[in-house]
Order: C-alpha cells, then structure tokens, then sequence
C-alpha cells in the first residue's frame, strides 16, 4: 500500500497491524525527549537504539492539534501509534526509493513534487526496529501520509544490506519512501522489565513496562480487596500505567500484563514489586527499575472495575476521597480565551490529590495556556504531571507543556498534581490563553 499523497478526509486505519507490508514517507529525528519519549520509556532504557516514531493523527489537508488521547468519538482520526498501543512493538523497515525532488512535508502540498521516486543501491536494505515515540507535529508528514514513521538519525547507516552495514545512507536520504510493518520481538529471550517513572511515589505510582516479546496493551494490578483492575494509561504514553498497592497506602505491588494480541503474557503471570528505597518521597530518574518475584497466573483476561480508556490524570488513590467543589475562571488574550475546573479527587492524612481540566472556550486556537492559583495555607507541591509548575509562596502557576500547549475552539486538556499539607479550598483561579 502507498502512502496517501494527497489531502481527504480521514479515513480510519487498521491501527491495530499491519498483516501486510505497508509502504510510506520516512523521515528522521535525533532522539527521545526528556525524561522519556511518548511512549513513556527513556531513551537509555530502551531495548535498542533503533527506534522510530509513529503518527498519532490521520487527519490528510487538516494540520489542527487536536485532543490526546484521542477520544472514541473520534477515532476515524486515529494514527498508527494507536493512543499508544503500538508502543514497545519492534517493526521491520526495509528501504525503498528516494525523491529527486521537492519531499520537504510542506503542508497542503504533495509529495516528492516536481521529482520522481527512483530506485538505487540502497533499496532493500533493512532494520528491526522499537516503536518508542509519537509524531503529531503539523505537516503532511505526519498528517497527509498515514504510513510515515519518523527514524533515530542514528539508525540509518546502520541498515544491513547483503549482510553488511550500508555505511553512507544518511548522506543519500532526501526523505526517502519504506517499507514496513510489524513482527515479534527478534531473537526475544527473557522476561519483563518494570521501572518507576519520574515523579512516582505512593500516592501515584507511575511505572513504565518494557521488554516484551509482542508490544504491551495493558496492565492489570492486584487491589487492596483483593481484586484485578485494569490500570490507567499515563495520557497515551503506551508503556507508562498508573497502578494502586495491595494495601492502603502501601508501596507492595502485583501485577500482570497483556500484549498487543490482548492475551495476559506468560499465562497471566503475576508480577510482584515494591516503590524503591532510593526514590525517597518520589523518583528523581527518569526511570528506575525494580527487581522483582514472579508466580503463575490464571490466565484470564477479565479484570474487575475494567478502565480501557486512557487518561492524562493519575488513577486514584486508596484513600477516602474528598468532595471538594470544583472552581472555574477564565480570561482572554488575542481573541483566545480558557476555562479551568479543578477539583480535589482524593486526601489522606498528610495530602491530597488535585485534578484540573483546561478548555478552551474561545472561537480561535490557543497555542499557550496558563493557570494560576494560590493555597489557602502552607501547602507545597509533592508532583505534578502534563504541566511545568512554579510556587512562590501560597501562589502557583501551571503552564502548558509542548504536547498540550495548543487548543482547538472547543478542546479541552487535563493535569493534575499531589499536594503536601491540608486540604483546603483554592483561591483566585484564573485561566489565561494567548
């Protein structure tokens, strides 16, 4: 299948596979993001240094942000990173032609414009490569070409052609065409790896799973009542899950896994852990892995309380939760204006939980927001997520972050953070977008 050279309405994939190769523009890039890429790994974590990113939206001729994860309403828009179920898959790439003209991912323009595709030395040489990253950015890249994937810069003179390194084929790319598609881990041995994400601690225990012979579509952790419950995804960060202890309040936990077939990986296979000694009140590193036990599994895939839906906020804490109202307050600049809601989703003794959504109400894009309010008392901020904070005193501000920064009319976003101190009401809650 060639890759749509046009601009037309979406038209929704087949995100989940590629039973047959698919063939589309490839472009390259340095590497990962800090503290980790968008699928939630870090990148001197990642199983290989030969890692691609896929397009998050299908959206040919329309190059507006829209909502992550995208929600079911409109998955006609749905790229190949699949909300991140396509993350930790390895896919092979085989080279195909280049351009001898104009590929430059202009928008509303075609590719490879007044040129042609030609054939060279270089066709068929080939690479396994690890879905690590998303690519939303607003060209025909990553919009008009639903089988673009975006190459590590440093992987392409590592293709193998005829047994060999092909050397040179960085200095002879001009956005070339490949062909790709998804296979099982090569020579895969071994077992899981699990790692604590950045910022987690008790209260939100963010882990990364890595390692896997068939992708990751899952985790299901084992409850303080003693039941399975399918964790939340960290936003579309396909790796990164927001689990809950076996105890209340606890830092042991149990888990298992299901892959990208939806079958719970090694028999449904139970996984014990616990929040690390060295991450203190929460994990500085990026990425801190855990050592863990293992027992049999069950096998079966039904959970109790099932969560299928990503989401940008943390699950919720084994605590009693808090019926704090919500607030709201909007201002406006350059015709651009937002509302925030925010609302307390649990406490305990020594903090509390805040979540917030961000919306923009105004008739054009935002492309920056803002939120600021201040504590009622001595409160500090324990972690925040899909936000870049600043306390001065009881005032706080909370600024959009690179991947949530620009609103559509209508477009709404969520972040959240823990809090140390009492729970008490906010104050003078503003939103302000430019």
């Amino acid at each position: 299948m060639l890759a749509t050279l046009g601009t037309s309405p979406a038209q929704a994939l087949s995100v989940g596979g590629t039973p047959n190769p698919v063939t589309g523009n490839a472009t390259h890039f340095d590497g990962l993001g800090a503290p980790y890429g968008g699928c939630g790994m870090s990148q001197a974590n990642l199983d290989s240094q030969d890692f691609i990113a896929l397009n998050v939206f299908n959206t040919p001729g329309n190059y507006n942000q829209f909502t992550r994860p995208v929600p079911p309403s409109q998955s006609s828009i749905l790229g190949m990173f699949d909300n991140g179920l396509n993350c930790g898959r390895w896919v092979k790439v085989s080279i195909g032609d280049y351009c001898t003209g104009t590929n430059d991912g202009a928008q509303n323009q075609p590719f490879c414009r007044n040129g042609s595709w030609v054939a060279d030395k270089y066709n068929g040489a080939t690479l396994n490569m690890l879905v690590a990253d998303s690519c939303a950015d607003s060209n025909a890249w990553c919009r008009d070409d639903p089988y673009h994937i975006d190459l590590h810069t440093d992987s392409i003179n590592r293709f193998q052609l005829n047994g060999a390194a092909v050397g040179d084929l960085l200095d002879h790319w001009n956005n070339r065409q490949v062909t790709w598609q998804f296979i099982d881990a090569p020579n895969y041995s071994g077992d899981i790896n699990i790692g604590f994400i950045q910022g987690a601690q008790v209260y939100w225990p963010a882990i990364s799973v890595s390692h896997l012979a068939n992708g990751i579509h899952g985790v299901q952790y084992l409850s303080a009542n003693g039941t399975w419950v399918s964790a939340t995804m960290d936003s579309d960060m396909g790796q990164a899950y927001i689990i809950a202890p076996t105890a209340t309040a606890g830092s042991n936990y149990q888990i298992r896994v299901t892959d990208a077939s939806d079958t719970l990986i090694n028999g449904g296979r139970i996984y014990s852990f616990s929040l690390p000694s060295s991450c203190g009140g929460s994990c500085g590193a990026a990425y801190t892995q855990v050592p863990y036990t293992t027992a049999p599994g069950s096998g079966s895939t039904s959970p109790s309380s099932p969560s299928s839906t990503p989401s940008t906020t943390p699950s919720t804490p084994s605590s009693t939760p808090s019926t704090s109202p919500s607030t709201s307050s909007s201002s406006s600049a350059s015709g651009s204006s937002c509302t925030v809601t925010s609302s307390v989703t649990n406490s305990w003794s020594t903090g509390y939980q805040l979540a917030f959504t961000v919306t923009n109400n105004g008739t054009v894009a935002a492309s920056n927001w803002a939120v600021r309010f201040s504590f009622a008392g001595a409160q500090t901020i324990a972690n925040a997520w899909n936000v870049t904070t600043a306390q001065s005193g009881q005032t706080v501000t909370a600024s959009s972050v690179s991947y949530n920064s620009s609103l559509p009319p209508g477009a709404s976003t969520t972040w959240g953070m823990v809090v140390n101190g009492a729970n008490q009401p906010l104050s003078g809650v503003t939103c302000s977008a430019t």
